[in-house]
């Protein structure tokens, strides 16, 4: 959906007693450029000579600074890349066949899944930065369509065990980083630690306020149930005078496409100067999504753009109501409609939208990512 930007940025610097400071980063797998591997990304920015350990990788459609991370044993698997997921039950075994992690000051994890299993060796902190405790374990239904229909049975009875092993694997982690106050609270909720909260980057240098408005509704996100594409798309079906962007590809594409009004329009993949376009032009983002923190919400704001949300997740640190969108409180296709409606009618001042997204900057990431890290050295907890 979105091309991968390998624009050199400023780098902050680091301070001066942790000039010299070593550090390793993991993340789960490396096979597309979205959302946590932007974090990685800005983190091989902060830490440009850090070590990077994944599970598979595929580097095309990767910026040359993730290409040059070192896969598992899993990466001689045929199909690895194609369907990781489908390896997650191999995962765990395959950080922990790994050598411990050693020569090194602090090992940062990168995890939505797995990779607060890497190895580290003793004396060395591990600082997690947790996109969200393991979606396919805490919250199986609503990710289940990820694997093939006659495994999912055996998948349940895998992912029940997984969250055994993600409460034990939590206890090896020195310190955690959420990427939303929702995700703070999940950490809590499952492994009973607290977890200080670092927004994940958003490039508000790229995507900017520019051009006229148009008389149409956006959605950008993966066609898959819990980011409930269909609720958007069912929505509009009743309100035929107005119209709706899609952008996104998934197991419900096809699905989706087929009982679609006239209304909405599908576009399987854009690159970011098109994406920017419709951000820029859309009337509204629509996104009644439950998201871990959802980083096309923070970029439609970036240019301006309201957002109708979901008054749960991600959204609440994004969204201010009357200011910057509309929250949903009712998660219905009625109490959608009603908000399209008010969105189509109501104005709010883009410069004061795009002024709002300035704190998830990706600057300002790379910053507080530093901070933690240092501090983390430092104290060692």
């Amino acid at each position: 959906m979105k091309t991968a930007s390998t624009t050199a940025r400023a780098q902050p610097a680091l301070p001066r007693e942790l000039g010299h400071l070593r550090v390793a980063i993991a993340h789960e797998w490396l096979v597309k450029y979205a959302g946590s591997e932007r974090c990685v990304f800005e983190m091989l920015a902060a830490f440009p000579g850090a070590d990077l350990l994944t599970t598979v990788i595929d580097p095309s459609g990767l910026p040359a600074p993730l290409r040059r991370a070192r896969p598992s044993l899993l990466q001689h698997i045929p199909g690895a890349t194609r369907h990781h997921e489908w390896l997650l039950p191999l995962m765990p075994l395959s950080w922990r066949l790994r050598q411990p992690v050693d020569g090194v000051d602090l090992v940062i994890s990168s995890s939505h899944a797995c990779a607060n299993a890497v190895r580290v060796a003793p004396g060395i902190p591990h600082l997690s930065y947790c996109h969200t405790p393991m979606r396919y374990a805490w919250h199986f239904e609503s990710e289940r369509e990820r694997f093939p229909r006659p495994l999912q049975p055996a998948a349940r009875v895998v992912m029940r065990w997984f969250r055994h092993w993600d409460r034990k694997t939590a206890g090896r982690v020195t310190r955690f980083v959420a990427n939303s106050s929702a995700v703070a609270t999940r950490i809590e909720q499952a492994f009973d630690r607290p977890a200080q909260v670092i927004f994940p980057p958003v490039r508000t240098e790229f995507f900017t306020p520019d051009g006229e408005r148009e008389d149409f509704f956006l959605y950008v996100g993966r066609l898959v149930g819990y980011k409930r594409p269909d609720l958007v798309v069912d929505a509009f079906a009743g309100l035929p005078d107005q119209r709706l962007v899609v952008v996104g590809e998934g197991p419900l594409g096809r699905e989706l496409k087929a009982r679609a009004t006239p209304n909405v329009t599908f576009l399987d993949e854009v690159d970011d100067e098109r994406l920017r376009d419709l951000y820029r032009a859309a009337r509204a983002f629509v996104y009644p999504v439950d998201e871990d923190f959802g980083i096309a919400m923070a970029e439609a704001q970036a240019c301006g753009t309201p957002v109708i949300g979901r008054a749960a997740g991600g959204a609440l640190d994004i969204v201010e109501p009357d200011v910057t969108g509309w929250l949903l409180e009712d998660h219905s296709v009625e109490a959608l409609r009603n908000a399209v409606r008010r969105a189509a009618v109501e104005r709010m001042d883009e410069a004061v939208i795009a002024q709002r997204a300035a704190r998830f900057s990706s600057a300002r990431f790379r910053k507080e990512v530093i901070d933690a890290a240092a501090d983390c050295v430092r104290t060692g907890a």
